[in-house]
């Protein structure tokens, strides 16, 4: 696990020199994703430099740092992440003949390089990655994310040099790097709470989208060149579902379980791999316990497992985590901190992340991260579980709304939509008292009543705005949501919501959560869920296996059954999500004002700020919970104040 950096300058206006010290600049600023180390690569003919900070997990001797040149000299790379089957790999390649100096995951890649080519190596390898490959002999670079988007990796022009990176704070360095908001992306972002790729906050740089591959010819290279629409699939999600879903699987229950646990455990086994100290996190929730649960079954001593607690009820994942890893006699942690110490963190955001993110659940993930950093250098999460199996309420109550609104003509609809968010949100309150959230569901209601099409009720289910407070010039040049119109007639509602969120949500919004906010403290988080197999497996699977009556994620329910007793896990999901309504009213209220203050003067170009200061006004008397917008909007301005 790395940070990774680099650049390519299509004229010869800098010296040698000046690019070795340019890249090494763009390197440094990674130094929390590789606190072990950094080195260089320039290639000795043309103005291509590769950088490298290194999180060292496999192989800690010099033989496997990087970059690193392949055994004949044609490829060298430089990659941030893990191939979990390099064992595997490296013994197919031993029995062809080849040879090893160290024992590195990246050795085996390049390897692979010069036994098979790059377009067979990328469907033999599995494991998380971004890499830069230099091919020497084709004068090509060649760009590379995996599957499903866990490790990021952004490419874009500083003037007439092409500079990629990890994070965009490398690419920020280069002298050449023009700091422009790009409009398009901000839009999404207001609508989405995030970037998805390829978009950016950012013109002329781009996200690498998951599963893709980007192929440069060096002689060729056009400064400024949309760079988004020269990307390839190599991994196309609809083509292996829909591959998927002519193997179905054993119709007995009690095989496919057997088949998907035994599935996990090898993803869990992969994963278990280091040469550093390893342990996970454990929210007491059904997939970080399975997860847990499998490790402790192929560990020889008590798994180190973390979890964080708080104050405040809905916001302590402590108390389900606790039982759990008694049962499994895991080596437990956890620690309880006052919801002060999570409200601090939020000034550290925009440096952590470096564009605009609206997921507050960031906040505890960076505090679980930190925490695990004190004794461990590589933790296991249960990420990808909610996506691939059914995990959250829209999957399962999506399409019975759904269903029920098409009954209700679009007249009366809208109607009704129009009453239900004209009453205020603490009226709703007081009609149902139980519920804490009613007014914030009625009023999200009021915007799903609007959609016309399934695509348009997920796209309200999931959007932070309606109706983004942009002005008119950003609003022109925003291009138009996902209308995730594809042909799915073959898939329910629930699979077609479960596809959406696995193709957007969780690379755009959850692996940039884990990866930001794990990488700041130096630790490397593994996901056994998100294995690609996984995909494939669950996408044989009809629906019955993934959400049974008003309950998500029935397979992943079984097998971790078989370690755990179900009284221990079978409760509601319980998201991570801090108390931001009540903060913005109390502690942060001073922080947030200052940056509305701020934006009234310097964002009018981009916000409509008094659109925003109702909002602000609403939520702060009580009258209106808009906790979500305004936290989108407080992430923008505080990453514009921070990055300028």
């Amino acid at each position: 696990m790395c940070g990774i950096a680099g650049l390519f300058a299509t004229t010869n206006v800098r010296s040698r020199a000046d690019l070795h010290a340019i890249a090494r600049n763009m390197n440094d600023t990674l130094a929390h994703r590789g606190p072990d180390g950094g080195d260089l690569w320039q290639d000795p003919d043309l103005p291509l430099v590769l950088a490298q900070r290194r999180l060292a997990i496999i192989d800690l001797s010099p033989e496997g740092a990087q970059p690193m040149a392949s055994s004949s000299g044609r490829y060298h790379v430089t990659y941030n992440g893990e191939i979990y089957n390099f064992l595997e790999l490296r013994k197919e390649l031993e029995a062809q003949g080849a040879t090893f100096r160290g024992r590195s995951d990246t050795e085996v890649f390049l390897e692979s390089l010069e036994a098979w080519g790059l377009a067979q190596t990328l469907q033999k390898i599995n494991g998380m990655y971004a890499l830069v490959l230099w091919d020497r002999k084709t004068r090509q670079i060649h760009f590379v994310r995996d599957r499903l988007g866990k490790k990021p990796l952004y490419i874009g022009w500083a003037g007439s040099t092409l500079v990629f990176g990890s994070e965009l704070k490398a690419l920020r360095r280069h002298p050449d790097f023009q700091n422009r908001i790009s409009p398009a992306g901000l839009g999404l972002y207001m609508n989405q709470g995030c970037l998805p790729a390829p978009f950016t906050i950012h013109d002329n740089i781009w996200m690498l989208p998951p599963g893709h591959i980007l192929s440069l010819e060096s002689q060729a290279l056009s400064p400024g060149a949309d760079l988004a629409t020269l990307s390839l699939p190599y991994w196309d999600k609809i083509a292996v579902l829909r591959q998927a879903r002519l193997n179905p699987p054993a119709r007995d229950e009690k095989t496919v379980i057997d088949e998907f646990e035994a599935l996990l455990e090898d993803c869990v086994r992969q994963r278990m791999i280091s040469d550093v100290p390893l342990g996970a996190f454990l929210s007491g929730g059904i997939d970080s316990s399975t997860v847990v649960a499998l490790m402790q079954k192929h560990s020889m001593r008590p798994v180190k497992t973390y979890s964080i607690g708080f104050q405040e009820s809905g916001f302590d994942e402590a108390v389900f985590a606790r039982p759990i890893a008694a049962h499994l006699g895991t080596d437990h942690q956890e620690q309880f901190l006052d919801s002060r110490t999570a409200r601090e963190i939020v000034p550290d955001l925009p440096q952590m992340f470096d564009e605009p993110f609206a997921d507050c659940s960031a906040i505890p993930t960076y505090l679980v991260a930190k925490f695990a950093r004190q004794d461990v250098t590589v933790a296991l999460s249960g990420d990808g579980g909610d996506e691939m199996l059914g995990g959250y309420k829209r999957h399962q109550i999506g399409p019975k709304l759904w269903r029920a609104m098409r009954m209700i003509p679009m007249p009366a609809r809208t109607l009704a939509g129009a009453i239900a968010g004209a009453v205020p949100y603490h009226v709703w309150n007081r009609l149902n008292p139980a519920r804490p959230e009613f007014g914030r569901a009625m009023h999200k209601l009021a915007d799903v009543l609007k959609a016309q099409s399934p695509a348009q009720l997920y796209q309200s289910l999931i959007s932070h705005y309606e109706h983004p407070p942009l002005t008119q010039a950003v609003r022109a040049v925003t291009p138009l949501s996902r209308t995730y119109e594809e042909d799915f007639s073959n898939l329910s509602l629930n699979e077609r919501m479960m596809l959406w969120d696995t193709v957007s949500y969780l690379p755009d919004d959850i692996m940039t959560k884990v990866d930001r906010a794990s990488m700041a403290v130096s630790l490397e988080a593994r996901a056994p869920l998100l294995d690609y197999r996984v995909f494939e497996f669950a996408w044989r699977l009809p629906l019955s296996y993934k959400i049974r009556g008003s309950k998500g994620k029935w397979l992943l329910r079984q097998v971790l059954a078989r370690h755990v007793s179900p009284s221990l896990f079978d409760r509601p999901k319980q998201g991570f999500t801090p108390p931001i309504a009540q903060w913005l009213r109390g502690d942060l209220k001073a922080w947030a004002q200052d940056l509305l203050s701020d934006a009234t003067h310097s964002s009018q170009d981009l916000l409509d700020m008094r659109a925003v200061n109702a909002l602000w006004q609403a939520h702060s008397n009580h009258s209106a919970d808009h906790a979500t917008k305004l936290w989108t909007v407080l992430m923008f301005l505080a990453w514009r104040r921070h990055w300028g």
